[in-house]
């Protein structure tokens, strides 16, 4: 019979000294490194191995990945940047202008004048086509809504603005504004919400005072899109740039005074459709004029610090990022989904959603693994854990 094989040297070092070595391996040479025998398998599979991938890799889509081996980001930030995904229709309707939150379990989605929450399967293993709980009280349909701390808070386009209680039957409705509510933003006990009418109004939750005016701001503007500084001293303005003021305006929180313009080149009609803030000072922009803005505040408020351009031309109704390296951004044709890369220039990836009929991407949000676009006919999942 064949005389046994000595034993390899390999086995003599410690255990750390051969992580040590994995460590210096790419994700291909892992890979097949598992391949090899159970130990090395168990090895290569360590998540202090896989950790230099992940970081190096960018860690796109995975900012927030708690629970989640090592290993898996780096296999999920592989697919995202390379736009490996599966692709599902989860819901088709005929809304306008249709808007969205994820919650953990759940993603809450308007359609005309309801909020509709839908339970997402555990694992991201499916949709429950049917909601789980309705949330009414405009009399035309929802322009937009926010999730906070368990409160929904949307604005309509009957101008009124609605408080819904998640867990509960709590709700209250007041008139807000004299057309309807484009946007609104909740932080802190205060509502912040911007309309056709060309106001911006801050609104009380306090104890006595709930749906209290506490400012009026005269934007001389459209509202389109509006948010709360992360430090709640603030809040940023998106208007439609009809005249020959900045679309981007931050104001006083408490006062409801002016603080500062973002921005001195923008073209007449360049009206900015959504922000949003990644941290106090860092946020970014984007609308009609087809550019992503990024801005920081600290730094210069005259001229943003990057910024990257649509490259067919479109509107850009819809912006978010995963506060890394990850811009997610939606167009107003074809449902075309673009991830871009802050440290790059050009697009990273991109999906057409809405073929042959055109449609914008009216809402984006995204979480670890999963990116949910709502159009004006349907909702799209792209399952970022395919192999």
């Amino acid at each position: 019979s064949r005389a046994a094989s000595p034993p390899s040297p390999l086995w003599a070092l410690p255990e750390e000294l051969l992580l040590l070595i994995c460590s210096y391996l790419d994700a291909q040479a892992l890979g097949r490194l598992a391949q090899v025998c159970r130990r090395l398998r168990f090895l290569s599979s360590r998540d202090n191995v896989w950790l230099g991938q992940h970081v190096l890799r960018g860690g796109y889509g995975t900012s927030v990945a708690a629970g989640i081996p090592v290993k898996e980001r780096v296999k999920v930030s592989q697919n995202w940047r390379h736009g490996r995904c599966r692709r599902e229709t989860v819901l088709k309707w005929k809304c306008l202008m249709p808007w969205m939150e994820l919650d953990g379990e759940y993603l809450y989605l308007s359609q005309a004048e309801n909020i509709q929450a839908y339970h997402l399967c555990a694992e991201g293993t499916g949709f429950q086509c049917h909601p789980q709980a309705i949330f009414s009280g405009h009399q035309e349909d929802v322009c937009r809504f926010v999730l906070v701390n368990s409160h929904i808070v949307s604005g309509g386009g009957d101008g009124s603005i609605v408080l819904h209680k998640i867990h509960g039957s709590y709700s209250v409705k007041f008139s807000a504004h004299e057309q309807e509510v484009n946007c609104v933003d909740f932080q802190g006990g205060l509502i912040v919400s911007g309309s056709r009418d060309r106001t911006a109004k801050v609104w009380s939750l306090s104890a006595g005072r709930v749906g209290q005016c506490l400012h009026t701001v005269q934007t001389e503007d459209r509202v389109w899109s509006i948010a709360i500084s992360p430090l709640l001293s603030s809040f940023l303005t998106g208007t439609a740039c009809c005249g020959h003021t900045s679309p981007l305006r931050i104001w006083d929180l408490e006062s409801g005074q002016l603080l500062t313009c973002l921005g001195t080149d923008f073209h007449r009609g360049a009206g900015v459709l959504d922000v949003f803030y990644e941290t106090p000072s860092l946020l970014l922009s984007c609308g009609y004029d087809t550019y992503i803005r990024y801005w920081d505040i600290r730094t210069s408020t005259r001229k943003c610090v990057q910024e990257w351009e649509e490259p067919h031309d479109s509107a850009l109704y819809c912006i978010r990022s995963d506060k890394n390296h990850m811009i997610a951004s939606g167009s107003s044709y074809y449902g075309v989904v673009r991830l871009w890369d802050k440290r790059q220039t050009r697009c990273l990836q991109s999906f057409h959603l809405s073929s042959p009929t055109s449609s914008p991407v009216y809402c984006l949000r995204f979480s670890t693994t999963h990116l949910y676009a709502a159009l004006a006919s349907a909702l799209h999942v792209l399952d970022f854990t395919a192999s």
